[in-house]
């Protein structure tokens, strides 16, 4: 997305607000187009893991990059170790995504660095979105001013999916994978399979798997058998 950034980053498969299921979260989605849009400078969501924080920042990244926005994602838990000079220059980017704050709470210099980009980021009209395990307000900062500025524009915490938005996941993942994945499949791995998003993506990775190597498709049937087999 930028130059910027590791390499291994490119490798991510695309991550498309299309796919995010909202769910109990509508009105965090329609901020999110906002923010494409341009109609929003800044959006900070905060969840448990798991909850889609990274699939959606990836998402509005993926957006405004198809719409010829210049676009960075920035995911703090994995780029801490790469050092603070690694901001130098991102204001110049149209849209920020910064993943994970929660991984820099207490390193100061990472925390100042992550002020003064915030600082240059609104001076240049940057659009600025920010994910992390928590809010602003309990996020263990040192740095107080870099609080008060996450706090700036619209903030929302994630809600969990509810049961129906389970099962939209598992078909919009399995749809994204070219594979059909019935209402009786999708119900069948909800009940008896973890129920956090993680998991139900694994579950998926590994069926995926298996229906290529037999040359299957992702029947009833099919995911009964192969989900007893795994069982303990």
């Amino acid at each position: 997305m930028t130059a910027q950034l590791p390499l291994a980053l490119d490798l991510r498969p695309r991550q498309q607000l299309d796919d995010w299921v909202a769910g109990p979260n509508a009105a965090v989605l329609a901020a999110a187009h906002a923010v494409v849009a341009g109609r929003e400078r800044q959006l900070y969501v905060s969840g448990t893991p798991g909850c889609g924080r990274s699939h959606l920042l990836l998402g509005i990244c993926d957006a405004a990059e198809r719409a010829g926005v210049p676009v960075g994602y920035l995911p703090l838990a994995e780029t801490a170790t790469l050092g603070v000079a690694l901001l130098e220059g991102m204001e110049q980017l149209d849209l920020l995504a910064v993943d994970d704050v929660q991984a820099i709470a207490g390193q100061a210099d990472w925390e100042l660095g992550l002020f003064h980009l915030y600082n240059r980021a609104r001076a240049a009209g940057t659009r600025l979105v920010f994910a992390a395990a928590a809010g602003p307000a309990a996020l263990p900062l040192g740095l107080a001013d870099l609080r008060t500025r996450l706090a700036w524009g619209l903030s929302f915490q994630l809600l969990p999916l509810d049961d129906p938005g389970r099962l939209d996941f598992l078909q919009r993942e399995a749809q994204r994978r070219g594979l059909h994945l019935s209402a009786d499949a999708a119900q069948y791995i909800l009940h008896r399979c973890p129920r956090d998003l993680p998991s139900l993506r694994a579950t998926l990775e590994r069926l995926d798997r298996a229906a290529l190597a037999e040359r299957r498709r992702l029947s009833l049937s099919f995911v009964r058998a192969q989900l007893r087999r795994a069982a303990p």
